[in-house]
Protein backbone atom coordinates (compact mmCIF):
# COMPACT_ATOMS: atom_id res chain seq x y z
CA UNK A 1 0.00 0.00 0.00
CA UNK A 2 1.68 3.20 -1.57
CA UNK A 3 1.11 6.62 1.39
CA UNK A 4 0.46 9.57 -0.37
CA UNK A 5 3.71 11.22 0.80
CA UNK A 6 5.61 8.08 -1.05
CA UNK A 7 3.30 8.92 -4.38
CA UNK A 8 4.33 13.01 -3.86
CA UNK A 9 8.12 12.03 -4.27
CA UNK A 10 6.91 10.06 -7.37
CA UNK A 11 7.54 12.50 -10.81
CA UNK A 12 4.53 11.71 -13.28
CA UNK A 13 6.03 8.85 -15.30
CA UNK A 14 6.27 6.71 -12.28
CA UNK A 15 3.23 7.97 -10.89
CA UNK A 16 1.16 6.34 -14.43
CA UNK A 17 3.62 3.41 -14.29
CA UNK A 18 2.62 2.72 -10.31
CA UNK A 19 -1.32 3.77 -11.76
CA UNK A 20 -1.28 1.46 -14.53
CA UNK A 21 0.20 -1.62 -11.93
CA UNK A 22 -2.56 -0.80 -9.38
CA UNK A 23 -5.01 -1.04 -11.96
CA UNK A 24 -4.06 -4.20 -13.18
CA UNK A 25 -3.67 -5.62 -9.61
CA UNK A 26 -7.38 -4.51 -8.99
CA UNK A 27 -8.39 -6.15 -12.27
CA UNK A 28 -6.74 -9.63 -11.18
CA UNK A 29 -7.76 -9.41 -7.08
CA UNK A 30 -11.37 -8.93 -8.72
CA UNK A 31 -11.12 -11.55 -11.46
CA UNK A 32 -10.09 -13.94 -8.17
CA UNK A 33 -13.02 -12.52 -5.98
CA UNK A 34 -15.52 -13.68 -8.87
CA UNK A 35 -14.23 -17.04 -9.08
CA UNK A 36 -13.67 -17.80 -5.47
CA UNK A 37 -9.92 -18.10 -5.20
CA UNK A 38 -9.26 -14.73 -3.18
CA UNK A 39 -8.23 -15.75 0.55
CA UNK A 40 -7.79 -12.04 1.75
CA UNK A 41 -10.64 -9.58 0.44
CA UNK A 42 -9.88 -6.55 2.37
CA UNK A 43 -6.66 -6.07 0.08
CA UNK A 44 -9.27 -5.29 -2.58
CA UNK A 45 -10.18 -2.31 -0.82
CA UNK A 46 -6.71 -1.48 0.28
CA UNK A 47 -6.20 -1.60 -4.00
CA UNK A 48 -8.95 0.66 -4.88
CA UNK A 49 -8.09 3.11 -2.27
CA UNK A 50 -4.23 3.20 -3.94
CA UNK A 51 -6.04 3.79 -7.25
CA UNK A 52 -8.10 6.83 -5.67
CA UNK A 53 -4.76 8.15 -4.11
CA UNK A 54 -2.86 8.38 -7.40
CA UNK A 55 -5.78 9.55 -9.37
CA UNK A 56 -6.19 12.58 -6.59
CA UNK A 57 -2.77 13.54 -6.89
CA UNK A 58 -2.59 13.59 -10.43
CA UNK A 59 -5.25 16.06 -10.72
CA UNK A 60 -3.89 17.82 -8.09
CA UNK A 61 -0.99 18.20 -10.44
CA UNK A 62 -2.68 18.75 -13.35
CA UNK A 63 -4.68 21.60 -11.46
CA UNK A 64 -1.32 23.02 -10.43
CA UNK A 65 0.37 23.24 -13.43
CA UNK A 66 -2.86 24.94 -15.45
CA UNK A 67 -4.14 27.99 -13.39
CA UNK A 68 -4.91 29.90 -16.04
CA UNK A 69 -6.81 27.31 -18.23
CA UNK A 70 -9.02 26.81 -15.11
CA UNK A 71 -10.04 30.32 -14.27
CA UNK A 72 -11.11 30.36 -17.73
CA UNK A 73 -13.46 27.21 -17.22
CA UNK A 74 -14.71 28.75 -14.33
CA UNK A 75 -15.03 31.78 -16.20
CA UNK A 76 -17.31 29.80 -19.28
CA UNK A 77 -19.01 27.54 -16.50
CA UNK A 78 -20.68 30.52 -15.04
CA UNK A 79 -21.41 32.53 -18.22
CA UNK A 80 -23.28 28.90 -19.34
CA UNK A 81 -25.50 28.56 -16.12
CA UNK A 82 -27.15 31.96 -16.42
CA UNK A 83 -28.04 31.70 -20.36
CA UNK A 84 -29.38 27.83 -19.51
CA UNK A 85 -32.19 28.43 -16.85
CA UNK A 86 -35.53 28.60 -18.47
CA UNK A 87 -37.90 31.14 -16.47
CA UNK A 88 -41.76 29.74 -16.61
CA UNK A 89 -44.56 32.10 -17.90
Amino acid sequence: MAKAADLRQMNDDELARHLAETREEMFHLRFQLAMGKQDNSARLGQVRRDVARALTLKRERELASAPVARAKRAQRTKTTRSRSRKVRP
